[in-house]
Formats: structure tokens, C-alpha cells, sequence
């Protein structure tokens, strides 16, 4: 693919975006990109945009999570000049930025359902009114959605727009968790150790099996984003030196997989059993709850207990949702 920042990845589950990505691309289809935090929903919206025919447009992204519910209005459809206070010049939106390119609207499901109503007429009609204006301005852009939710559960939940949705969701792809990429994380170790180096001059020399084989097992909750940033701590520790087992987290070594025969490998130093049992019982829990967008019947059917059992552990635990 002739993208400016490659996709990295030889499992299965992501050749199968790479053909979807080959496919959809030049259709100028609305897509809507789903998978978990930190599995690189934005990397995959700018290589749609790339490889579409509209590449020599702008590519303008917004988080709308990150930005409250009453300055987003201001940041998708610009304002005109004291349309509110410190209003004191007009501005352009990211719609009006975009304009002949790909608009990226990262973590959808938390925008409020005033501005879904405002957002599904841009896509019906292609026309928006500033903030305080009163003309309507026309717009050419493709539209490209991201959520780490379940938008269907948030339409039972009446926190989403069903019309909105499949306006949003002609084509939808689905992004893997690091966990069910086989074979990909000693392909993401070296490329992000290359790219440290070439940024900042450091980088390790290597990976020992031992230490190898603790991150092939590691479940990686934070996805690909994780991993990038152990790679970048080990740069700060283990520069131009090989990686061992026992330099890499805490974290990684106490939440490694269990072993072939299924059962956990007791350290040479012993372990704190009751620490140990409720650290993987919580490990656990939290990968069905991610796996399912944090819905609660299909992760305690994941888990094999009751719901109410799974509720009652989340209380005790104080484990609630991110997101």
C-alpha cells in the first residue's frame, strides 16, 4: 500500500483489513472503523483516506470525546463573529477544513444526540450553518467514523441515532485486538525500535526468547499503543542493550498468559497465590468486558457465571467502565 505511514501486520485477522481497506477506499463510501482502544483506528481512517481518490485533499480529524459538548459544535461547523461571547472573529470548522478531502470523527458514540441531529443532516444534505449563522454553507467530504463502543447496544440505550448509524455504517471495518494478531507483536517490536532510533537516536539491540516469549503471551489490553509505549521505555532503559525477561514491566510478567498446559508457571521466588488468583481473575473480567463493549450479559457469558455474579464482583472490585 502507498500510504505515508505503513500498516504493520502478516496475521490473518489483518489481512483481512488490508483487503477490505484495498476495496473500500476508492468508493468515497462512509466507513465506520470499530475495535478497541489503542488498536489504530485513526492510522487506518488516513490510509482510507490516502488510498481514495481524494488524497490530495485535506485529511482533518477531531476526537469527539475529548472536547466538551459546547465547544464541539463550535469545532465541527465553525462560528461567525459574535455568535457567542469571546466570538470576536469567524471561524472555520472542521467541516469547512476538509472541504474536498476525508473528515475523521474518532470516538463517535460520545457526541450528544443534539449534535447527531446536526451531523446526520451535513451527511444527508452536504449543507451546515456556522454558529450563529444564518446561510448555509455547501460541503464536499467524506465522512470517516471510529468507536471503541457498541453502537447498537448505545441505540437500545437511546444514547445513539439509529438513522445516524446507518448513515455512518455503509461500510464497516473492524479492527483486531492486538491479542488475536498471531505472529504480529515481534513484527510491531522491531518496526517501532527502527522508528524510535530514527526519531530519537536510541534503541535497543534485541529481545531475548525468554523476554520474547513474555510478550508473545502478554494479553496487551492497550493494544498496539501498549506496545509502543514499552517499546519506548525499554529504549530508555535498555539502550544498545539486549532485552531479558526480567527487564521488561511488572505488569507483564505478572499478567502472562498461562502456559501450554494451561496452567501458570510458579517463579523460581514463589508468588503470592491469593494476590496472584485475584490479579487474573480481574485480568479476565476486564478482557470480556472490553471484548464486548462492556456489555455486561455477553461478557458474564464469556465468563460462564451469572450476571448478577458478575455485577456483584464489579462492585466489590470498583472496576467500572473507561470509557
Amino acid at each position: 500500500m502507498n500510504i505515508t505511514r505503513p500498516i504493520i501486520g502478516e496475521s490473518k485477522p489483518m489481512k483481512k483489513v488490508f483487503r477490505a481497506l484495498g476495496v473500500v477506499a476508492p468508493s468515497l463510501s462512509s466507513v465506520l472503523i470499530t475495535g478497541e482502544s489503542g488498536t489504530g483506528k485513526e492510522l487506518i481512517a488516513r490510509a482510507l483516506h490516502e488510498l481514495s481518490p481524494r488524497a490530495a485533499g485535506p485529511f482533518v480529524p477531531i476526537n469527539c470525546g475529548a472536547i466538551p459538548e459546547t465547544l464541539l459544535e463550535s469545532e465541527l461547523f465553525g462560528h461567525v463573529k459574535g455568535a457567542f461571547t469571546g466570538a470576536h472573529q469567524a471561524r472555520l470548522g472542521r467541516f469547512a477544513l476538509a472541504d474536498g478531502g476525508t473528515l475523521f470523527l474518532d470516538e463517535i458514540g460520545e457526541m450528544s444526540p443534539m449534535l447527531q441531529v446536526k451531523l446526520l443532516r451535513v451527511l444527508q444534505e452536504r449543507v451546515f450553518e456556522p454558529v450563529g449563522g444564518t446561510q448555509s454553507v455547501e460541503v464536499d467530504v467524506r465522512v470517516v467514523a471510529a468507536t471503541n463502543q457498541s453502537l447498537e447496544q448505545a441505540i437500545e440505550e437511546k444514547r445513539f441515532r439509529s438513522d445516524l448509524y446507518y448513515r455512518l455504517n455503509v461500510v464497516e471495518i473492524s479492527l483486531p485486538p492486538l491479542r488475536q494478531r498471531e505472529g504480529d507483536v515481534d513484527l510491531l517490536l522491531h518496526h517501532f525500535n527502527i522508528r524510535l532510533y530514527a526519531r530519537r537516536g536510541r534503541r535497543v539491540s534485541g529481545f531475548g526468547q525468554g523476554a520474547l516469549e513474555a510478550l508473545r503471551r502478554y494479553p496487551w489490553p492497550g493494544n498496539v499503543r501498549e506496545l509502543e509505549n514499552v517499546v519506548e521505555r525499554l529504549s530508555v532503559f535498555c539502550a544498545d542493550e539486549w532485552v531479558e525477561r526480567e527487564d521488561l514491566p511488572e505488569k507483564i510478567l505478572e499478567m502472562e498468559s498461562p502456559s501450554e498446559g494451561g496452567l501458570l508457571d510458579l517463579p523460581e521466588e514463589g508468588l503470592d497465590l491469593r494476590e496472584t488468583l485475584a490479579r487474573l481473575e480481574d485480568h479476565l473480567i476486564l478482557q470480556a468486558l472490553e471484548r464486548t463493549h462492556w456489555n455486561k450479559n455477553r461478557a458474564s457469558q464469556l465468563l460462564r457465571m451469572n450476571r448478577t455474579t458478575l455485577v456483584e464482583k464489579l462492585k466489590k472490585k470498583g472496576i467500572t467502565s473507561q470509557t
